[in-house]
């Protein structure tokens, strides 16, 4: 064994030398101090020192992503930003929106003008985080003439960066236009005072946050960007894939991603580079309708920088992320929560059940959506441009996009959903108005209301959740949008609800049965009758054979096909329904019952059909008394009461009482219902009818002229109740005053 050569070392200060000898592995850290700041009791650590994030490799071209060819639409606000740019110089141009709408492309389009058409100097800076903006503004101090003695010092924390910056752009020798690209926390630009305006050019910000007060500063005009009108956005997905489609084709793409420029842009690019597939804009289309969010995704870059602003899946994360940063966790929830419903705008007042924590439920959503930090997420969303305050039909509503809205839905977990997925039905049961309560405000609600229990049932139907109680939330919001008077939409929800009940719950399920009758009454409003008796026969069939024949569920449908049955003739097998119906009711329900009444008033409408019109009027004037004392004299049924007997009036040859009762028959359904009701104009033909009774044809033909106009233009010419007003309207006006031909 050899001796070990001797080792000598020294060490000065604070500094150690460790000495050994032999096959042996020495590792050291080194921490040094400045005197007297070294821990006195326990280990020290050492957290790494920030990154230095080297200058930009240019702030003289924007460093974005793929940029559009031909700016589509804009047209106004490219204006408007050429005559600031073209200016005196000392103003700040703020374009906001939501992630994808194309604020950076506006941006770029201006930027490339000013350069090129105008010979200022353009100098872009991505302002999306502190120590980007921070480099960013150097390197453009550089440009602009700093030496790398001033940069230095600004950027080791000796000089005042900012004011550096500001000095070299205000004494820069040719004007300038400088883009703060992606500044969505204005807090950076606030923190180190490092927007300002300058008498030697402008400033461009670009940013997702809408009400920062920078942005109220003087000298600061704000722009807002929006989607794009549904033509420019079918020129986008034209520009990037002609070949994929006609221009209808298009436009259906273009309308399903809610033209946001986004989504189109990366639609484009998906099918004009397909390699595997050639997908026309029609397969696409119907691609979307499976996939969503997930295809979109397909035509973004595979690699790159700034991947998550390029991907409509992941934009918005950015945003909803930085929220939960700053303690507001619960806007993720509550964008979750609204992606359960439509893309159309949500009444305020569906939301108020959670803001005053009268609904239960939000407690176990992740994260937590507690009543007091309800008001404090959504203006939260507003501040991001996630979603938009609107006023529609007078409520105040807030709105979010399509595409937002799936990209979050699909990032759901499973067992979130299911919560979602009950909280948003609790709050449209408790947004309906009391049954038989509805008034005129009620239902434009209700209007409002119906987009969103679709779009409930299609996140159910995709993600497994349908229940009884939803398909009968559906069902109900149908009804009340067809006494609404809005019979197209009616039916549409009637017929999602029961084709989404046939699919989940089978077709003898007892909410099954209630949604396949509800589209009864509807497609007989529509004058679709025949259509409306083969619905209707085999829903009766099998609520007689699941529930029997007294079953509420049973009488109903029997009762919406004998009035189909009675517009088609058949009165005899009307007349057998219908006395089985009253008879159910009256044992079911009782006599006072306003289904009871309901059917004693259609009774009434049956027996002048087959002409048994003994005893008519004083069981019309009874029943006009028993409606008004059990449901009130301007209940919808006694105004019903008092049509039917009204009629009875006209037929026994009392025009002039009949007309001043049809007069108020049709004050209460303008009460009831709305003075654009369809019902409305079923009462004024009426009104002519009693006048032509009088004598009075100037008076009736001018009735039956407003009876047809408005039935043509709501209900469309080829309905039967126009067809029947317009050959009224022909045979009172072929008559003179007098009554000669």
């Amino acid at each position: 064994m050899s001796v070990p050569t001797p080792m000598e070392g020294h060490a000065s200060d604070s500094a150690r030398v460790y000495q050994t000898g032999g096959d042996q592995y020495i590792e050291e850290h080194v921490h040094h101090y400045a005197p007297g700041s070294a821990p006195l009791f326990g280990r020290h650590v050492v957290t790494p020192a920030e990154p230095r994030r080297a200058a930009p490799d240019s702030v003289r071209l924007p460093l974005v992503g793929r940029a559009p060819g031909v700016l589509r639409d804009r047209t106004d606000l490219m204006e408007r930003l050429r005559a600031a740019v073209a200016g005196p110089g000392g103003d700040i141009q703020v374009l906001h929106g939501m992630g994808g709408c194309g604020k950076t492309a506006v941006a770029h389009a201006l930027f490339t003008e000013t350069v090129r058409d105008h010979g200022r100097v353009g100098l872009w800076v991505n302002a999306s985080e502190r120590v980007s903006l921070r480099a960013g503004m150097l390197a453009v101090a550089g440009d602009r003439g700093a030496t790398g003695g001033e940069l230095a010092a600004a950027a080791g924390g000796r000089r005042a960066a900012a004011d550096l910056v500001w000095h070299y752009l205000d004494h820069s020798a040719e004007p300038w236009l400088l883009v703060l690209d992606n500044a969505d926390d204005p807090a950076v630009l606030e923190e180190g005072a490092w927007l300002r305006t300058s008498p030697s050019g402008t400033v461009l910000v670009t940013t997702r946050h809408a009400t920062s007060p920078l942005w109220r500063a003087p000298a600061v005009s704000s722009h807002r960007i929006g989607v794009l009108p549904l033509e420019d956005a079918t020129q986008v997905l034209r520009d990037l894939a002609p070949e994929a489609g006609t221009p209808e084709s298009a436009r259906k793409v273009a309308r399903r991603l809610g033209c946001l420029p986004l989504a189109l842009t990366l639609a484009g690019a998906h099918l004009s580079h397909q390699l595997l597939e050639s997908w026309t804009m029609d397969e696409y289309d119907r691609r979307l309708g499976e996939e969503s969010t997930a295809l979109v995704d397909r035509g973004a870059p595979a690699t790159g920088a700034g991947q998550s602003r390029r991907m409509v899946g992941r934009t918005w994360q950015l945003s909803l992320d930085s929220l939960a940063e700053s303690g507001l966790p619960e806007a993720t929830t509550l964008l979750r929560l609204l992606s359960f419903w439509a893309a159309d705008p949500v009444p305020l007042s569906l939301l108020m059940p959670v803001a005053q924590g009268t609904v239960a439920g939000p407690e176990h959503l992740d994260p937590p959506l507690h009543p007091d930090r309800v008001e404090p997420a959504l203006r939260a969303l507003l501040d991001h441009s996630l979603a938009e305050l609107v006023e529609t039909d007078g409520h105040r509503c807030v709105k979010a996009h399509g595409v937002l809205l799936d990209s979050v839905a699909a990032g759901v977990s499973d067992a979130q959903r299911v919560l979602l997925a009950g909280m948003a039905l609790r709050l449209l049961r408790a947004a309906l108005p009391p049954e038989g309560a509805a008034s005129p405000r009620g239902r434009s609600q209700v209007r409002l209301l119906a987009p969103h229990v679709t779009g409930l049932l299609h996140r159910s139907r995709r993600y497994g959740l349908v229940t009884a109680e939803s398909v009968r939330t559906a069902t109900r919001v149908a009804r009340l949008v067809y006494e609404a008077g809005d019979w197209t939409a009616a039916l549409s929800l009637a017929v999602t609800a029961a084709r989404t009940a046939a699919e989940h719950l089978g077709d003898e399920d007892p909410a099954t049965i209630e949604a396949r009758s509800g589209q009864g009454p509807i497609l007989f409003r529509l004058g679709r009758y025949a259509e409306a008796a083969d619905l209707l026969r085999p829903v009766h069939r099998d609520a007689l054979r699941t529930l029997g024949p007294q079953d509420p569920r049973t009488l109903d449908a029997a009762y919406e096909l004998q009035r189909v049955l009675h517009r088609l003739g058949d009165l005899d097998e009307a007349r057998t329904l219908l006395e089985a119906v009253l008879d159910g009711r009256r044992d079911a329900l009782g006599d006072d019952h306003v289904a009871t009444l309901k059917t004693r008033c259609e009774m009434l409408e049956l027996r002048l059909a087959l002409d048994e019109f003994d005893h008519y009027l004083s069981t019309a004037e009874e029943l006009v008394a028993d409606c008004g004392h059990h449901l009130g004299t301007e209940h919808l049924v006694t105004v019903w009461a008092r049509d039917a007997w009204a009629r009875g009036l006209l037929r026994a040859g009392r025009g002039a009482e009949a007309e001043d009762l049809f007069r108020r028959v049709l004050a209460g359904q303008r009460a009831g219902y709305g003075d654009d009701h369809p019902l409305v104009f079923g009462v004024l033909i009426q009104v002519s009818r009693a006048q032509y009774a009088q004598g009075k044809r100037v008076e009736a033909a001018e009735s039956a002229h407003e009876v047809a106009e408005q039935r043509a233009a709501i209900l469309g010419e080829d309905h039967p109740e126009t067809v029947a007003a317009r050959a009224w309207y022909a045979e009172v006006s072929a008559e003179g005053p007098s009554g000669q031909r």
